[in-house]
């Protein structure tokens, strides 16, 4: 460990070695960044978290009504979640993750976000497997109550719709199971999922099929690596 690196946790999970670190770079001021990383991949970083945002704000701005009950699938460093958080109208928030370190990140406040997430009442941490729970719709995502429906659903886990975090996860983009986890929104419920792609024709085909309304918006960042501009995307689709 340095003032400039410190690996604050490592543990073993079932998709491999999963470990939060913090760093500084000098060049990009005096903040602390801090990452997750499965194995030698890099799964999330402090840096740019400008679409993890986003991906609530675009997902929620076309829900209906007030008091809404939402589901983030993928905790990684709670981003989504604190933005999904912002929004008055959300009665509870349901952060799903299968991996029980990084809920214990956020529980013993490891992670910046911890204490902004613990301190707020109407979130909750579920321990699951999201696409389990998806394609489960009698049980469903709250194990307090089976066949709960959302107003929302916000998906921040795999890479993409085609480059998963686990070959697993690959089985869940067809219609048949997004029509499963679709039957847990309510009616005019919003699913929203975040891309580190542009937008792919092909799998907005596929949400077409299950969804009345499918959006994408392509979200622009600054990147100091690369002297310029990244890109990720958001798709939001509005059942029917």
């Amino acid at each position: 460990m340095s003032l400039l690196f410190e690996e604050i946790d490592s543990q073993p999970s079932a998709l491999g070695e999963i470990s939060l670190r913090r760093r500084r770079i000098p060049a990009l001021g005096d903040r602390d960044i801090y990452e997750v990383k499965l194995g030698d991949e890099f799964l999330m970083s402090s840096m740019f978290v400008e679409a993890e945002e986003a991906l609530s704000t675009l997902g929620l701005a076309q829900t209906q009504g007030d008091a809404l009950d939402v589901v983030v699938g993928g905790l990684g460093l709670g981003y989504t979640a604190v933005a999904a958080l912002q929004d008055a109208r959300v009665a509870e928030l349901l952060v799903v993750d299968a991996l029980g370190t990084v809920i214990g990140w956020h529980r013993d406040e490891k992670v910046p976000l911890g204490k902004v997430l613990n301190a707020d009442k109407r979130n909750r941490y579920v321990h699951g497997s999201f696409f389990d729970l998806a394609t489960d719709p009698a049980t469903g995502f709250d194990p307090k109550c089976a066949g709960r429906k959302f107003d929302a659903i916000l998906l921040d886990i795999d890479h993409s719709p085609t480059e998963y975090l686990n070959a697993d996860n690959a089985g869940f983009y067809t219609t048949r199971n997004l029509s499963l986890m679709a039957e847990q929104l309510k009616p005019k419920g919003v699913f929203a999922m975040w891309s580190q792609n542009l937008p792919e024709d092909d799998f907005v085909a596929l949400l077409k099929t299950v969804f009345e309304t499918v959006d994408t918006h392509v979200v622009s960042f600054y990147n100091p690596f690369l002297s310029g501009e990244s890109t990720n995307s958001v798709y939001v689709c509005v059942k029917d």
